[in-house]
């Protein structure tokens, strides 16, 4: 947060960035050129992960999987893809109302950071065994273009679902809690 906080907001995610929009907190007209920016970021850390591994003898991106989410045969426990599309949304849905109301101007200040560390490690406690956890599309693009298989043909739920999530966390945060009812 300390190196792109003040540029971005921190938000390297769509699904947060979506859902910061529906929640009446980040300005729509700026919201894909964002996405397209985390996409574009996400791919080139999944570059430099694939040169990285690509170093060991007998990787193999297709065969390891290479972090990418997955359903069905492809999740760490054999989530069918109806389990994993509720778990992205589910996720996705908490860790954005986390994020607006940790950061909201009523909440005490200079805590935020911990709150959503926790949460998302949290997240990913909880949902690792389902899809390998998304609740980011753009994480979950990078290590798909480099697997190259299986995790692109089922890539649509890992941006549908955390969108999704993210949507409906914003406006449930931004109507249960938003500014508008403090007054």
């Amino acid at each position: 947060m300390l190196l792109i906080g003040h540029i971005s907001g921190s938000h390297i995610n769509p699904c947060v960035t979506l859902g910061l929009t529906a929640g009446g907190r980040f300005p729509a007209k700026e919201a894909v050129p964002y996405i397209v920016s985390q996409v574009v970021g996400a791919i080139i850390a999944g570059w430099v992960l694939y040169a990285i591994a690509s170093g060991k003898q007998g990787f193999d991106a297709a065969a390891s999987g290479f972090a990418s989410n997955g359903y069905g045969a492809h999740s760490p426990g054999g989530y069918a893809m109806g389990a994993a599309f509720l778990c992205e949304v589910v996720m996705s849905g908490f860790f954005v109302l986390i994020i607006m109301g940790s950061t909201d101007r009523r909440a005490s200040a200079g805590f935020f950071g911990l709150t959503i560390g926790f949460a998302l490690t949290l997240i990913h406690l909880v949902s690792i065994p389902v899809t390998n956890t998304s609740v980011n599309p753009a994480r979950s693009t990078g290590p798909a273009i480099f697997q190259g298989g299986w995790a692109l043909d089922q890539l649509w739920l890992f941006w549908v679902a955390p969108i999704i999530g993210g949507v409906i966390g914003g406006l449930l945060y931004r109507y249960l809690w938003g500014e508008h009812r403090a007054t």
